[in-house]
């Protein structure tokens, strides 16, 4: 089967990005992401407007992706989508239309695990990027979860650390807001950050047992640090901006390298990979990089583009699926909480 020539589209709508791609035995011809910018009005994503765009967005985008690759729906051979974890009124937008595209073509259906998908990211062909071995660490790191991930095949996956409150990413936009940052604050603070001095002001680390995170802790800190100091200088934020934004982001990078020595040391994996939309941070690219010289790491990051939220990623995975013959049935049903 690996011989044909096969093409998969790939259907990405969990949270607020409506997305399509077509990969090609393994090589991704296209990419389309279309973007809700009425959320950042509201400092975070509203679910019941997410489901309205992606019924705007999905069919548009899913013909744009076709035409950039060259095809036509006719020359698919399986379609592949989202079906969870994410906004439920989101998903149930992409599985519906995945499931009837399917059905009206006559064409194998293939769900997939949006968590499964960031870390398999690192199997698409791209020059230039280096796929992990097995066994590898993946970590997850995005603006609604924060995973580690004992890798020992594409689909044999155990999550050995998860985040028992906020993500990472929740950490960086509630700071933002703390802050009188946009949305999403996360690109600010690491742009801000290279400007500023991490060890101007010091925020302490969760302390949570094993290889699990806690990042609500560090938002009640900074939120209670930023009171204290404007109450003696009002000032005191449009001052410090940068020092602040550094100290910040230098904490979160702590917490995460600190659980990854951990996860690297308990099970003698040395080979790391990130995924998700956090793993676009240049601070936390740096720290795993100087992890490299520290600690004996090998790690990978994969292409800016397949980073974020994007059908991509859900593109491979189809392909690695439909190797295997693993089909969904046409009953098969979004699932908001899905686990790896």
């Amino acid at each position: 089967m690996s011989s044909q020539n096969i093409y998969i589209l790939g259907i990405e709508s969990s949270c607020d990005d409506t997305a399509a791609s077509v990969i090609h035995n393994g090589k991704i011809l296209s990419n389309v992401i279309a973007n809700q910018k009425i959320h950042e009005a509201y400092g975070g994503v509203v679910p019941e407007l997410a489901s309205r765009a992606h019924q705007q967005n999905i069919v548009p985008v899913v013909d744009q992706a076709l035409k950039q690759a060259g095809i036509t729906k006719e020359d698919l051979h399986a379609i592949a989508f989202t079906r969870g974890p994410g906004l439920m009124g989101s998903l149930l937008v992409g599985t519906s239309f995945a499931k009837s595209l399917a059905y009206g073509l006559n064409i194998p259906l293939i769900d997939v695990n949006h968590m499964q998908a960031h870390i398999l990211a690192h199997f698409i062909d791209e020059d230039g990027f280096e796929k992990p071995p097995f066994p590898f660490l993946g970590m997850t790191i995005s603006g609604g979860h924060t995973q580690i991930v004992k890798v020992d095949n594409y689909f044999d996956m155990d999550v050995i650390g998860e985040t028992i409150d906020d993500a990472i990413g929740e950490a960086y936009d509630k700071s933002g807001k703390i802050l009188g940052l946009g949305y999403p604050a996360g690109p600010e603070i690491d742009k801000r950050a290279q400007l500023g001095n991490p060890k101007a002001f010091k925020f302490t680390k969760p302390k949570v047992d094993g290889l699990n995170f806690s990042f609500s802790g560090l938002k009640t800190a900074i939120l209670y640090f930023i009171q204290k100091e404007i109450k003696s200088n009002p000032n005191f934020i449009s001052e410090h901006l940068n020092d602040i934004c550094a100290s910040i982001q230098y904490t979160i990078i702590g917490i995460v390298i600190d659980k990854l020595k951990l996860a690297a040391k308990q099970t003698g994996i040395k080979h790391i990979a990130i995924g998700g939309g956090v793993s676009a941070n240049s601070g936390i690219r740096n720290a795993l990089k100087e992890g490299e010289n520290k600690f004996g790491w090998t790690t990978y990051v994969p292409k800016f583009e397949f980073t974020t939220d994007n059908a991509a990623m859900i593109a491979i995975v189809g392909y690695l699926k439909y190797l295997e013959g693993n089909f969904a049935k046409q009953d098969v049903t979004a699932s908001a909480r899905l686990k790896i």
